[in-house]
């Protein structure tokens, strides 16, 4: 069993659901970098002070941080941030206020809060690959390029894998990438993300970030969202340009079954600031437009 390197004791509002929050860092159940077991999460990193892994569970009423590894330090000292426990609610409440759907979904979530991880890459890797494919495709590219790096992250939980080096995956070309089902474009992005990886964690804020995103080529509006609402925890981030969240917001705030991003925009304008956190809420309550056609189908570039 591996040793515990470092604890520390947090402890959150009375209200607080640890995994309802920290779901969003974690890439699907089976996720080789992040796991929930038992109600605890697991969660591999890169730090300036070597690889950590940081377990997050409940102590009675208070919230249990344990950190593995030569990063445990540094892991720590954002764990209240990666719990979510930083959120910053300031005025929500009374923006809520202005549609009774979203008044709903924030008293019955009100222990849920927004994460922000501080890892810019490790989220930047995840969206890229989710760009213009199903979550299927997205999954099975994100788990094969984990593994095709993989270095073992410290602590108990195995296998936990570290999320891959940005340097490696930089200098990776492109036909490494392809057997995982990933396109030339994504593949490409990927390497140019990583390529400024430290650059771009760096940045100061969401702002600064979603900047030095976007003036990449192959990195846009919704990518850049993706990254900084957990990164940073933005409660603001919009994905516009994705496929279903202005479908939802067109549903649940104005009963449209369709919408552009110019119409999600209109109806979440009301609760700028948190236009973002409306959207978490939105998914944390299962709402979705009614769907129309066929869904997107599952391809394999790997086989192109």
């Amino acid at each position: 069993m591996a040793t515990v390197t470092a604890t520390r004791t947090l402890r959150p509002p009375p209200e607080y659901r640890l995994v309802e929050t920290v779901r969003s860092l974690t890439f699907s159940r089976y996720d080789p970098c992040a796991r929930i077991a038992a109600g605890t999460l697991w969660w591999a990193v890169r730090t300036p002070d070597g690889p950590a892994t940081l377990a997050l569970r409940r102590h009675g009423g208070d919230l249990l941080a344990e950190g593995y590894g030569p990063g445990a330090d540094r892991v720590l000292d954002r764990a209240d941030a990666i719990a979510g426990l930083r959120d910053d609610l300031t005025g929500f409440a009374d923006l809520a206020t202005a549609h009774p759907v979203v008044a709903r979904l924030a008293a019955g979530h009100r222990g849920l809060r927004m994460p922000a991880t501080g890892q810019v890459f490790r989220q930047a890797l995840r969206a890229v690959l989710e760009q213009k494919v199903t979550g299927q495709e997205a999954y099975r590219a994100y788990a094969a390029t984990v593994r095709h790096f993989a270095e073992p992250a410290p602590g108990p939980l195995q296998p936990l894998l570290l999320p891959p080096d940005p340097a490696r995956v930089a200098a990776a070309p492109y036909w490494v990438f392809h057997p995982f089902g990933m396109e030339q474009r994504r593949a490409e992005t990927l390497r140019r993300v990583a390529a400024t990886a430290d650059r771009l964690e760096r940045c100061a804020d969401p702002g600064e970030a979603t900047r030095r995103l976007v003036a990449l080529p192959g990195v846009g509006p919704w990518t850049a969202a993706e990254v900084v609402r957990i990164a940073y925890g933005d409660p603001d981030a919009v994905s516009v340009g994705d496929y279903h969240v202005p479908n939802t917001v067109a549903w649940a705030l104005a009963g449209e079954p369709r919408g552009d991003d110019a119409r999600m925009l209109a109806l979440l304008e009301p609760f700028r600031g948190h236009r973002g956190r409306v959207c978490v809420l939105l998914a944390a309550g299962g709402v979705q437009a009614p769907r129309y056609g066929p869904r997107m189908p599952v391809r394999s570039f790997a086989r192109f």
